[in-house]
């Protein structure tokens, strides 16, 4: 578990077989903001970009959503998001946690709607926006997230 005193610098991912939705967010202000669409080619990254983004950002913590069923089991894509993560951490060795992502979608697609009334919804989608909620939700409840 991160050290919850010390200032955390967040990247998250809600994460796709064709497109990974990212934010970055920081424990000091507790802000989040959503950063571009992540092409994924069957889930894969092309870890050299990948990496670019995270060094610009220098994260120490990582979040990923954890695509779950609404009974609470795990599917497909619940497995790949496991492998995106542990492989995430294996790269980086930066600490990398799952974040239940039920129900995000909905609530990033009313943010999306609220970006676009302001003008601001270029380059967001609804996967970015996610991301920054799951950020939110770390801020909200960090011993909710699991390794």
């Amino acid at each position: 578990m991160p050290d919850l005193n010390s200032p955390q610098l967040i990247i998250a991912f809600d994460f796709g077989t064709q497109k990974t939705g990212m934010a970055v967010g920081s424990s000091i202000i507790e802000s989040a903001t959503p950063l571009a669409l992540f092409p994924m080619k069957d889930g894969i990254p092309n870890w050299n970009e990948l990496l670019k983004i995270i060094k610009q950002h220098q994260p120490n913590l990582f979040l990923v959503g954890l695509p779950l069923n609404m009974d609470d089991s795990e599917s497909e894509l619940s497995t790949r998001a496991r492998k995106f993560a542990r492989r995430l951490r294996h790269q980086t060795n930066i600490e990398t946690l799952m974040v239940d992502e039920r129900l995000t979608t909905r609530e990033a697609r009313d943010e999306l709607d609220h970006y676009h009334a302001q003008g601001r919804a270029k380059k967001l989608a609804a996967d970015s926006i996610a991301a920054a909620l799951f950020i939110e939700s770390w801020y909200r409840n960090p011993e909710g997230i699991t390794p």
